[in-house]
């Protein structure tokens, strides 16, 4: 018998108006958002360039991984994928820190790759920086790694792109009359309780993230009302009774 998803809450399905604020950052089974964080079993869905150009993304070793695994790190790279070339000080206005830690964390992103100067961008004395190209895959091998610093980085990593997730989402309920009338009923907040194998997850995880493919080309691009629209997927074992 197939299984029947439950809804989790009252009502299972939310509708409101608006798409949320963009992001970086993914979750534990599949594939990545913007701010170059991944999931655990699977690539990144996320491509700096756009819809039409998507580089390989780049696969989470132990070094890279604790390159990233800071949360200041991690709201770098997301502004930077979100907003574009920035300085140290323009972003740390906008993220409420001190030019000097931004400066400094930029240097430890740029060491180990994911971002680089944007020398187009340079006038004066400040240097300009930009996100890397392609996103970030969370190679799952890394959440059986012994290594102690390893599964510290492992555990700041994935807290921190659910933190994200949650300040995206509070950020659209915050500001969800902002957008036009055609966007309401169109946004999406719901929950579900399923029945399955670790085998199955990982089957639906990559039919979602397929059917999320097929929607991320450049059709409606041009279109009057089309607006940019974060999608989060959360897929987690639960204890308790069935």
């Amino acid at each position: 018998m197939p299984e029947k998803p439950t809804p989790e809450s009252a009502p299972a399905s939310t509708r409101s108006p608006g798409p949320t604020a963009e992001s970086g950052v993914a979750a534990e089974s599949g594939a990545a958002t913007e701010s170059g964080a991944a999931t655990e079993s699977g690539p990144a869905a996320e491509s700096g360039p756009g819809p039409e150009a998507k580089p390989a993304p780049r696969v989470l070793d132990p070094r890279s991984l604790r390159g990233l695994a800071h949360p200041l790190r991690i709201q770098l790279l997301r502004a930077l994928r979100q907003h574009g070339p920035a300085t140290a000080s323009r972003l740390a206005e906008r993220l409420g820190e001190s030019s000097g830690a931004t400066s400094y964390h930029l240097r430890q992103l740029a060491t180990h790759g994911f971002v680089e100067d944007a020398p187009e961008r340079g006038k004066g004395r400040e240097r300009w920086w930009k996100a890397a190209e392609g996103g970030t895959a969370f190679d799952e091998a890394l959440v059986t790694n012994p290594d102690p610093e390893v599964q510290g980085a492992v555990e700041v990593f994935l807290h921190e792109i659910a933190n994200i997730h949650t300040q995206e989402l509070n950020t659209y309920l915050g500001t969800r009359h902002q957008f036009p009338d055609t966007w309401s009923g169109a946004s999406d907040i719901s929950d579900f309780t399923l029945h399955l194998t670790a085998e199955r997850q990982r089957e639906l995880n990559e039919r979602i993230h397929q059917l999320i493919d097929e929607y991320s080309g450049p059709a409606d691009q041009d279109a009057e009302d089309t607006q940019r629209v974060r999608m989060h997927l959360h897929a987690f074992p639960q204890h308790g009774s069935n």
